[in-house]
Order: structure tokens, then C-alpha cells, then sequence
């Protein structure tokens, strides 16, 4: 099968990677035009080094290059301001668009959890970082029994935290606190971003609690399906990997908890790493290295169903 044709809007970082990652590592996307609105950014230079075609006026000159009638697939990565203004530009020439802002415009997806569950939609959502590293333990652990919270701290190093990320913060920790819910199957969802100065900078860790409805007969399956879902992901995000095995705590007194009042069972606490694969960012800078992973990931499968239709 011949190579789909896609696009990136966004110069940046998380755009330059991913450029990078398709490049090298696809076999069914090619990455046509890269666009940015710098023209002096180490992006759009890169690209020219690599032979891709790049623009430097964003989604119009994206629209206007003579490229534009092979891009099948277009990744945003600028900022979740800029993707709701892109959206309805995309869904009027049909294309589709692989969403790594956190604008939420399509359907979320974390591709070990519910991929297979949209394969119509034209407009998909990345959720965000620390949704595409924790969101999978607690769609393992709903797999096993009713998780009635769910709560995620994503620590990431400060210097990889660029201008958008900042200026997501907000949509950060609300659309990861929805999906959660939505894809993990939280009855309620928490997401909690700190942003790390340490010297040297450290790679990005998380961590996950969940409140779920099991006694100690459940323990063994949860940690199977935790594991088992770690393993999944690593496929795609090879530095995805658990630091110690996941932690029960049997609560068999009520506890109080927000929202919904007495809870006992099974507090399941993991701990993650995520280590980028240092294609373009460092190897530090993890939690941008799973969002252009997992948007590769996505891009193809949805590639591959538009080329069988």
C-alpha cells in the first residue's frame, strides 16, 4: 500500500518530533508540508534539511500549497486557541485531523484504551500528556472492577514545558480530569501537573490512584491488567515503563470520600516513568515524547482505514 499523505500544523517542538518520528519510523504516513507561522524556526528549518515542504502562515498557507490535495491526514500541534479555529477549517476540506492540543473538539483517544471504539470520526483529541501516560491504568484497573475515583499527578521537567503547554494549563487538568472518566471509566476523575525545575532536569514521572470497588481476591487481576496495559503502551512509547509494582491498600473502615460518600474496597496506587526516545527533544522531555507517539500511533491506524474504504 502506498504511503497516506499527511501534514503538521505547528513548528514547534511537539511538531518537529513528530515530523521526525513519521519520517523514520512509519510505513504508512508521509509527512508532506510542515507549517509553522515563524519563519525562522528551528522547525521549518529542520524540515527543509529533511526535504519536506513547509509554509510559514500556518493553516492558510497549509490550505493554499500545492500539496494540499494529497494530505489526507493533518496533526495539530499548536495550542488548544488555535485548534478550534482550525477545526472547522479541516472538517470543511475533509480532512483528518489528529488533535494534540488539549481544544477536546473530537472524541478523546488513549489508543490502548479505546481506539477501536470511533472509527468514524474526523476529528480526534490526544487528550493530553499525562492523560496518554495514566489514563490506561485506570481503563486496566475499570477492566477489573468499578473504579469510583481516579486521580493523576503528572510531574514534568520545567524545561520541557514550552510556552503552549503554560498556556494550557487549565485545559490540562480539566480535559485530563474528564478523560478520566470518559476513556479510563472513573465514575469521578482528578489531574494534578506539576512542573519540575530540578537540576539536571528529571524525565517525567506520574502517578495514579484509584479507588476501586474490590476486595483482596481482586488484587492479583488488577496488578495483571496494570502490567498488561504498561506492556501495551510500551509498544508505541518504548521508555513507558512502571518504577516499582503497583501498591494495594484494603480499606475496610469507610472512608469519606467527595462527591460520593463512604468508600470501601481497594486503593490502587501505581508509579510510571515515561523517557522520550530523544529523536528531536531530549530524552528528559517524556511527556511530549508520548503525545507525538501516541498521535503516530493514532494517525496510522486511522490511515489505514481511510485507505481500505
Amino acid at each position: 500500500m502506498s504511503k497516506v499523505g499527511c501534514a503538521i500544523i505547528g513548528s514547534g517542538n511537539i511538531g518537529t518530533d513528530l515530523m521526525i518520528k513519521i519520517r523514520e519510523r512509519s510505513g504508512l504516513l508521509q509527512c508532506l508540508v510542515l507549517a509553522g507561522i515563524d519563519p525562522d524556526s528551528e522547525g521549518l528549518a529542520r524540515a527543509q534539511q529533511m526535504g519536506v515542504a513547509t509554509t510559514h502562515e500556518g493553516i492558510e498557507g497549509l490550505i493554499n500549497h500545492p500539496s494540499w490535495g494529497r494530505i489526507d491526514v493533518v496533526f495539530d500541534a499548536t495550542s488548544a486557541s488555535a485548534h478550534l479555529r482550525h477545526a472547522p477549517l479541516l472538517a470543511e476540506h475533509q480532512k483528518i485531523a489528529v488533535d494534540l492540543t488539549p481544544a477536546a473538539v473530537g472524541p478523546g483517544v488513549v489508543p490502548v484504551a479505546n481506539l477501536d471504539d470511533i472509527p468514524t470520526s474526523r476529528n480526534v483529541n490526544m487528550v493530553t500528556c499525562g492523560g496518554q501516560a495514566t489514563i490506561p491504568i485506570v481503563w486496566a484497573a475499570s477492566r477489573v472492577a468499578p473504579v469510583r475515583y481516579g486521580e493523576i499527578v503528572a510531574s514534568i521537567a520545567s524545561k520541557s514545558a514550552g510556552p503552549g503547554t503554560r498556556a494550557n494549563i487549565d485545559e490540562f487538568t480539566r480535559t485530563t480530569a474528564r478523560a478520566i472518566e470518559t476513556i479510563g471509566g472513573a465514575e469521578r476523575g482528578k489531574a494534578i501537573i506539576v512542573l519540575n525545575p530540578a537540576e539536571p532536569p528529571l524525565i517525567m514521572r506520574d502517578t495514579v490512584y484509584c479507588f476501586v470497588d474490590a476486595d483482596a481476591s481482586k488484587h492479583e487481576l488488577l496488578d495483571a491488567s496494570i502490567r498488561n496495559v504498561v506492556t501495551a503502551v510500551a509498544e508505541y512509547v518504548p521508555g513507558y515503563r512502571l518504577v516499582k509494582p503497583p501498591v494495594f491498600e484494603l480499606i475496610d473502615e469507610p472512608l469519606m470520600m467527595p462527591g460520593f460518600g463512604a468508600f470501601t474496597g481497594t486503593k490502587v496506587t501505581t508509579f510510571l516513568e515515561v523517557e522520550g526516545a530523544g529523536d528531536w527533544l531530549p530524552n528528559y522531555a517524556g511527556n511530549l515524547d508520548i503525545m507525538t507517539a501516541a498521535a503516530l500511533r493514532v494517525g496510522e491506524i486511522l490511515a489505514a482505514r481511510h485507505a481500505a474504504v
